[in-house]
């Protein structure tokens, strides 16, 4: 491993360089284990704590297959899947490994007792396996998360579609929070060369998903002048999507958890926010019993925000604990588009205002490769920036996923790989610059 961050930071290696190197028999990963997915029965979800079931560990470097690549990983991040990973819901990852090894006799090695989680990564590809033209060893990247095999018809119009679509690092093994990991050579994009390794590693996943979700003609299809409702405005996804509809012309509704959050997003260009903290927001009157009354309470505050507008989008991933007030408060012809349920999946709404008041519900997951290379290009050119608040060290990545799962962070929460320290891995020094604020925006409001 030594010899692979020697060569990558010697900046000079060539194509040749890295192919000569010689892959390690293992290398560190952050992993779950099968038998331990029973550790947390009968606990509630916010009970249970990522960080007893993480562990970072060695393990056997994966063979590589046509179409693949092996990538250093010099940073990762941490993402809701990963929580959901470590606490074995809604259902332990090893029946997705399992079925996938089943699938293709070149996916068995996937099935495995241990799993490697993480779905984001920049790094530099070590090796290519037959079939890849696109991308050669010593090449910058980051990855998003899709793998897909695209032998069904269905995934050719959007590989999203496709009955073999996988989300890499929650449904495959190989993951990103690791020193190597495995994927597919189309996973692959430019890393944005005017950012760290970990700054560019923060933003595949959640970029992507807001991407979709929010902009592209599978997700809501924003437009100028569109009043956009966003859950957690401060969190990893939302603070993408706050400045994807900045961008686009859009007037986001900020909905953040606390002052520091609130003035985070105002930071950023967002001038419409509520703090839901602030302003004692209930939408369950106990488990089992949604309010009405405080759905009303959220619509006036809105239009009180807006002069009198509904949110023409609702940009939904909380679940359980919002869902039936962003049914509600969504304008008369307005949509919901939803991307996960991290307060829970088992959604409760009223749907007299969906069905009478015309009102739809989209639901999107990830991105497909077009949107996510669009949405990499954006970050590129320093048009949408990485929300990257703190970075930890692999060994440290338990408390970095129970950082998430308390909901203690904001952005995104970055963990070095081969890196040997934060702040390496910049090229365009000039781009940055011109940036920097912007790139400092989270790390400097969490110290």
């Amino acid at each position: 491993m030594e010899h692979i961050i020697s060569t990558i930071e010697a900046d000079t290696a060539t194509t040749a360089d890295f192919a000569a190197l010689p892959l390690p028999e293992s290398y560190r990963g952050a992993t779950v284990r099968r038998d331990e997915a029973g550790m947390f029965e009968g606990m509630a979800s916010r009970d249970k704590d990522p960080g007893a079931s993480l562990r970072v560990e060695d393990v056997p470097t994966p063979p590589l297959g046509p179409g693949e690549a092996i990538v250093a990983v010099m940073a990762s991040a941490v993402n809701y899947n990963t929580v959901w990973s470590a606490i074995f819901e809604p259902v332990p990852t090893f029946g997705f490994l399992e079925r996938y090894g089943r699938s293709r006799p070149d996916a068995a090695h996937h099935d495995r007792p241990y799993h490697v989680v993480g779905s984001d990564l920049a790094g530099v590809v070590l090796r290519t396996g037959p079939g890849v033209t696109r991308w050669r060893p010593g090449d910058r990247v980051v990855a998003h998360c899709l793998s897909v095999e695209l032998e069904s018809a269905d995934g050719h119009g959007d590989t999203m579609l496709d009955p073999e679509q996988r989300i890499w690092g929650y449904e495959t093994n190989y993951g990103g929070l690791a020193e190597l990991a495995l994927v597919k050579a189309n996973q692959l994009m430019p890393k944005p060369e005017h950012l760290t390794w970990e700054e560019a590693a923060c933003s595949g996943l959640v970029n992507s998903t807001a991407y979709r979700q929010l902009v592209s003609r599978n997700g809501a299809g924003m437009k100028q002048g569109d009043v956009v409702l966003v859950w957690g405005a401060g969190g990893g996804l939302g603070s993408y999507a706050t400045q994807l509809a900045l961008n686009g012309g859009g007037i986001p509704v900020c909905v953040v958890s606390g002052e520091r959050k609130a003035a985070l997003v105002r930071s950023m260009g967002a001038e419409l926010v509520i703090d839901r903290s602030a302003e004692g927001y209930r939408f369950w009157k106990d488990e089992h019993t949604p309010d009405p009354r405080e759905w009303k309470r959220l619509g006036a505050r809105i239009r009180d925000l807006t002069g009198g507008d509904d949110p023409d989008i609702v940009f939904e991933h909380p679940g359980r604990e919002t869902f039936g007030a962003s049914v509600y408060v969504a304008r008369r012809g307005g949509t919901v588009v939803t991307c996960a349920s991290t307060s829970g999946f088992q959604h409760q709404f009223d749907n007299r205002y969906l069905w009478t008041s015309l009102k739809r519900v989209v639901g999107t997951h990830f991105a497909n490769y077009r949107e996510a290379w669009e949405a990499n290009r954006l970050i590129s050119r320093g048009m949408v920036h990485p929300t990257l608040s703190v970075t930890h060290p692999l060994a440290e990545v338990g408390e970095a996923a129970r950082a998430v799962h308390r909901n203690l962070h904001s952005g995104k929460v970055g963990v070095l790989g081969l890196a040997p320290r934060a702040g390496l891995g910049v090229r365009d020094h000039e781009l940055r610059e011109r940036h920097r604020p912007a790139i400092d925006r989270f790390r400097t409001e969490a110290g």
